[in-house]
């Protein structure tokens, strides 16, 4: 009997359950939408990102004292210890493996040049330090489950432009600096000779490409790994490593000393993608290396994704509120126009308790249609905003339906209360005789 009566009492004035149900339909959709889009901002933006470039940078631990400011490494690249190139495929086993997206080994050699336009070698004293940077360009991992990784400084430094193509691994190929092809006149498909200062002992490359990075690889020259140890003389050796990671956002207990931590915090901290338990983790596999993270990069993802995450909050808080107003509006209107019905109920000996059950009732059913409905308004809201911002979608999730049902049911509980408080302590003699 008592869902009979709610059923009937649905049904009428409909033009106030269809305001009170879109008001709800409207909110619970822009929250639908927010929380989607909050709840895979994070990957999204992360990978984004990886377009600035690594994020960590490995040295030898037994390298010279570091001197680092604002985050720029000045130490020179020809001092310290080296690393060996063995243990990289150890990066892909450690718990954040799926988390590191690609890494570069470097090994930079001054070197002097020859190129059939200079016809002579172009000395530090004609074109100034001039270096030949060993890395990979796109590079296959032999990972120790068997499986191999595409890595190199495409992924690490995606943002570098060449003209041409990149140089094939251990091949005798080289891309050159947009600055010093200038100066000493080399163009794609010329040889380049090279040497680390001992003329007699000399490589030719073939320039591929020309890179325009707009820092000082301009004025560097490219080449595989391989023939930066061969004029280094560091077989299998690498001297800087950079590595590019998926990361969460740093607090103020991702930046506390693991020393420091007790057991659990440990446990807690290590089981976070933080850029700092990242590095830590890298450290454990690759032994003698100094894993450093490059705050300029790691602390703007972490503003930019908190500011965007906060953004999106409020933006949620004030539908929710919006809600909760128009909810109430609509709620203390129908309670003044069911005056009578309600001092009726009372009449034939309906409590107080019963009544505002049976109001509360309808509200509830209300709420579960008003947030269906705005689900699946928000669920078309959130693909239109996430195609538009980040070129994807983000995917339908049981737990915000969940959720957003129950903000529903919130929301009209919260703006209908003080209106059913009002209904169940009214008197039905009043009421009856039209006072």
């Amino acid at each position: 009997m008592f869902l009979r009566i709610v059923a009937d009492s649905f049904g009428r004035r409909p033009r106030h359950k269809l305001l009170t149900g879109a008001a709800l339909a409207l909110g619970m959709g822009v929250v639908t939408a927010a929380l989607s889009v909050s709840l895979d901002v994070g990957d999204r933006l992360a990978k984004e990102f990886r377009s600035l470039g690594a994020n960590l940078v490995v040295t030898p631990q037994a390298d010279s004292l570091p001197l680092e400011i604002g985050g720029v490494d000045f130490r020179p690249v020809n001092a310290g210890a080296y690393l060996p190139e063995a243990d990289l495929p150890k990066l892909k086993t450690i718990f954040w493996h799926n988390n590191i997206m690609g890494f570069s080994p470097i090994l930079e050699v001054p070197i002097e040049a020859w190129s059939p336009a200079s016809q002579t070698w172009i000395t530090p004293a004609v074109a100034g330090h001039t270096s030949l940077i060993g890395t990979w360009a796109q590079h296959r991992v032999e990972i120790p489950d068997g499986a191999t990784f595409l890595t190199g400084v495409v992924k690490t430094n995606p943002w570098w432009g060449v003209q041409g193509q990149w140089f094939g691994e251990d091949s005798l190929q080289c891309v050159v600096g947009v600055n010093l092809s200038r100066r000493i006149g080399a163009k794609i498909g010329d040889d380049l000779n090279v040497s680390s200062g001992d003329h007699a002992k000399w490589v030719t490359l073939k320039v591929v490409g020309l890179l325009s990075s707009g820092g000082s690889e301009d004025e560097s020259v490219l080449a595989p790994l391989s023939i930066a140890q061969q004029l280094a003389g560091k077989p299998e050796q690498y001297r800087k490593l950079y590595v590019s990671a998926l990361t969460k956002p740093e607090d103020d207990f991702a930046r506390r000393d693991p020393k420091t931590m007790s057991a659990g915090e440990f446990e807690k901290w290590s089981c976070s993608p933080y850029v700092s338990s990242i590095a830590y983790s890298i450290k454990q596999v690759l032994p003698g290396a100094d894993v450093r993270v490059i705050r300029r990069v790691a602390e703007g993802e972490g503003q930019i994704l908190t500011r965007m995450r906060m953004l999106l909050w409020l933006v949620t808080g004030a539908a929710l509120l919006a809600a909760v107003q128009a909810v109430g509006a609509s709620s203390a209107a129908s309670v003044i126009e069911r005056r009578t019905e309600i001092g009726l109920m009372k009449a034939l000996g309906a409590g107080s308790g019963t009544v505002g059950f049976l109001l509360a009732a309808e509200q509830l059913l209300l709420a579960f249609v008003g947030g269906g409905v705005g689900y699946s308004l928000g669920i078309v809201l959130a693909r239109l905003l996430g195609q538009k911002i980040f070129g994807a979608a983000p995917e339908s999730s049981l737990i915000v339906f969940l959720v957003v049902i129950a903000l529903a049911a919130g929301v009209t509980f919260l703006g209908s209360a003080l209106p059913l408080r009002r209904a169940s302590q009214y008197e039905p003699a009043p009421i009856l005789r039209g006072e």
